[in-house]
């Protein structure tokens, strides 16, 4: 799909030294939550797609930017391959796939090819796919970062703002280190911590229904505390969330009173109540200065 909003054409970055311009809300979109992680292989994908699915099915109005350029999960999580139209004005219809409005990079580069990007065009398919896709009217646009602390995450912090970040973690040492690096990011760049969720934190083997901690369990509530972010839940190493996602029917489509689902179904109400949360003292702070 090429269009004169084409992220080769789109206007570049700043450069070093320069001051960016400061970011702009999304028109008709409420809340911006962006899940992001230190590190790969946590299961942040599937966190936020699931994340994005419970609040759709609790009655919000929710859209799922894919921002993991590199590594565009999304499309196969939810069983979407189509092409996204290129409307007037070179805007971009999102498609949709259980109750979402969704894009990702996935849609216009499908297969196996790779894209070999550096950091301006990166930059520059964050701004369009922010400003060029026809959000509508949202309660919630969820993005899916990629791992670390770079580029996108940079972009995206500096073209809206947001309501606010989830670090997702495994309970081992190795993730919960680069968390505290992502946890240190985000704060850096004044972006409100709505929590961290531990992620695989247990396994309960099928047929003897007993709990082994495979990555050790724990850690992130414990990280949370010490840097006194709100937890948001555990939720299980279980192969049925891994198996619906790769279907294309991600787990929270079961319902909330499913097994694999439920910790899921926790974990969006927790979300939701902590954002209720960073709103109401943002309220707060402005009726004090004023």
């Amino acid at each position: 799909m090429e269009t004169k909003g084409d992220p080769l054409n789109a206007p570049m970055p700043p450069r070093p030294g320069q001051q960016p311009p400061a970011p702009q809300p999304l028109p008709g979109v409420e809340t911006i939550i962006a899940v992001g992680s230190g590190k790969g292989g946590v299961g942040k994908t599937t966190l936020a797609v699931n994340l994005a699915i419970a609040l759709e099915k609790m009655g919000h109005k929710v859209g799922l930017l894919d921002a993991d350029i590199y590594g565009p999960n999304v499309p196969l999580m939810l069983g979407v391959s189509a092409q996204p139209k290129v409307l007037g004005d070179n805007r971009i219809e999102p498609l949709e796939a259980h109750g979402l409005k969704v894009i990702s990079v996935g849609f216009l580069n499908p297969g196996d090819k790779p894209l070999i990007w550096r950091g301006p065009m990166l930059h520059s398919i964050i701004r369009q796919f922010l400003g060029s896709v026809l959000w509508g009217s949202l309660d919630y646009l969820v993005v899916d970062l990629p791992p670390g602390t770079g580029d996108v995450a940079l972009s995206l912090i500096q073209t809206v703002p947001l309501t606010g970040a989830i670090v997702v973690s495994t309970p081992s040492d190795v993730s919960l280190q680069d968390a505290r690096k992502a946890i240190e990011m985000f704060r850096q760049m004044k972006v409100d911590i709505v929590g961290m969720v531990e992620n695989m934190s247990y396994f309960v083997c099928p047929h003897c229904h007993q709990q082994t901690d495979i990555f050790s369990r724990g850690g992130a509530e414990k990280t949370a505390s010490q840097f006194g972010v709100a937890f948001l839940g555990e939720v299980q190493l279980d192969p049925g969330i891994r198996q619906a996602g790769d279907a294309g029917q991600p787990a929270v489509l079961a319902g909330e009173n499913t097994s694999h689902a439920k910790s899921l179904f926790e974990f969006a109400r927790r979300v939701a109540a902590r954002v209720d949360e960073i709103k109401s003292s943002a309220t707060e702070s402005v009726i004090s200065i004023q």
